[in-house]
C-alpha cells in the first residue's frame, strides 16, 4: 500500500540537493512504497535525479528559487516563506498536497513557517521537537522538548507528555509507555514548581492516558533504557541532547585516540573490532536521524543539517511511520481521554530546589 507522498525540501542541510536526494533515493530503495514531492531548483535536482531512476520515477519536482540559511532568523524567514524550498514543501502539507514535510534546514526558522502553516492542534498551546535517542536496550528514547520551548509552565508539559507517549507508542510498539520527567532529583520535593506540578498532574491522570508514569528522572539515566518517554522544556531538553552527544564523539575519539597510539594497541584494536564496529554503529547520530515537531496539524521531520545520505534516508522513514501509524489522531484520541479537568488543578507552590 502507497503512502500519501513525502515533501523533501531538496536545499536545506549542509550539502543540500546532493544528500537530499541520495537519502531519499536510498529510503525509496528500502521502502518501494514511499512518494516523494522534491522542492528546490528545479535543474539542480534533475541532475542530481540522473543517477537514482527509482526515486525519478516515484517523484514530482516543485521548482523554487529562494533557500532558507542558517543565518536566517525565524522572523526572517517567515517573511520569505512563499517563495522558498522549505515554505512551500511545508505549504504542500497544509494544502494537501503532501501527508508530510522533510527537511535540513534552519530548525527555529522550520519551527516557525510550521507552526504558523499547520496551527497547533486543539488541545495543544505548543508544539515541541521530539527525537529518538539510543539505550542499551533494544528501543530508542522519545525525548522532548529539545529546544522549540525554552520556557515551559506545567500544562506545556503534560501535553508533551501526551504527545512522546503517542509517539513512543509507535516507535517502540509498548502499549503503556513508561514516562519520566527530566529533573536534577528523583525526590518529589526536588525541582522548580512547574516540574513538581506536572508531575502531580501526569499522575493523577496516568490511568486514563495509558502511561506508567514514576516520577523523576536525572540526566544521567537517559540511556539506561529503562524508560519510553522523557519530559522537559526545551532549554534543559537542549543541554542534555548537546551533552549526549558530545559525550559520544569523546568516548569515540578516545577509543580511536587509544587505539593508535601503539602497535599493541592496534593489535587490540583488531581484536576487539566487531564491538567497537557495535559502538560505532550504536552512537552514529545518523543511525537516530529525523526530529519531529509534535503537536501541529501535519507532520514536520528535522533532519540533522550535518547528515548523510543514510541519515535523511532514516529522517524519511521516521516520516512514513508516523503518516502510517496517524501519530497526529493518536494525539488527538489521547488529548480527548485527558480532557481540560486534570489540567485545571491549583499551582504547586515553588520551593527551592
Amino acid at each position: 500500500m502507497s503512502l500519501p507522498r513525502i515533501a523533501v525540501d531538496a536545499m536545506g542541510g549542509d550539502e543540500g540537493v546532493r544528500v537530499m536526494i541520495e537519502g531519499a533515493a536510498l529510503a525509496r530503495r528500502r521502502h518501494d512504497r514511499f512518494k516523494f514531492l522534491l522542492v528546490g531548483d528545479e535543474p539542480r535536482i534533475k541532475a542530481a535525479l540522473e543517477n537514482h531512476p527509482n526515486l525519478r520515477a516515484s517523484s514530482e519536482i516543485l521548482h523554487t528559487e529562494g533557500v532558507i540559511s542558517g543565518e536566517d532568523k525565524p522572523s526572517q524567514a517567515l517573511r520569505r516563506a512563499k517563495g522558498t524550498s522549505m515554505g512551500r514543501a511545508i505549504e504542500a502539507v497544509k494544502a494537501g498536497d503532501a501527508g508530510a514535510a522533510v527537511s535540513a534546514g534552519n530548525t527555529g526558522a522550520l519551527m516557525a513557517i510550521s507552526k504558523l502553516a499547520l496551527r497547533t492542534m486543539p488541545g495543544i498551546d505548543r508544539p515541541a521537537l521530539a527525537a529518538l535517542l539510543p539505550t542499551l536496550e533494544d528501543h530508542d528514547l522519545v525525548m522532548l522538548d529539545l529546544g522549540a520551548n525554552a520556557e515551559c509552565d506545567a500544562r506545556n508539559l503534560v501535553q508533551f507528555a501526551v504527545m512522546g507517549a503517542a509517539y513512543a507508542r509507535v516507535a517502540t510498539g509498548r502499549e503503556q509507555p513508561r514516562v519520566r520527567l527530566l529533573n536534577i532529583g528523583t525526590e518529589e520535593t526536588k525541582g522548580t514548581g512547574d516540574l513538581r506540578e506536572a508531575a502531580a498532574m501526569l499522575k493523577a491522570s496516568a490511568a486514563d492516558l495509558s502511561i506508567s508514569f514514576d516520577g523523576f528522572t536525572e540526566a544521567d539515566k537517559l540511556g539506561r533504557g529503562d524508560m519510553d518517554v522523557v519530559v522537559t522544556d526545551g532549554f534543559s531538553g537542549n543541554v542534555a541532547l548537546k551533552a549526549v552527544e558530545g559525550t559520544a564523539r569523546f568516548v569515540a575519539d578516545l577509543l580511536r585516540r587509544g587505539f593508535t597510539s601503539s602497535l599493541r594497541s592496534k593489535i587490540g584494536f583488531l581484536i576487539s573490532k566487531p564491538a567497537t564496529e557495535l559502538l560505532k554503529h550504536h552512537l552514529d547520530p545518523n543511525n537516530h536521524n529525523g526530529a519531529v515537531f509534535l503537536g501541529l496539524n501535519g507532520i514536520v521531520v528535522k533532519s540533522h543539517g550535518g547528515a548523510n545520505a543514510a541519515g535523511v534516508a532514516n529522517a524519511v522513514a521516521v516520516t512514513a511511520r508516523l503518516l502510517e501509524e496517524n501519530v497526529t489522531e493518536r494525539i488527538s484520541a489521547d488529548l480527548a481521554r485527558l480532557g481540560g479537568a486534570s489540567l485545571g488543578k491549583p499551582r504547586v507552590q515553588e520551593e527551592s530546589a
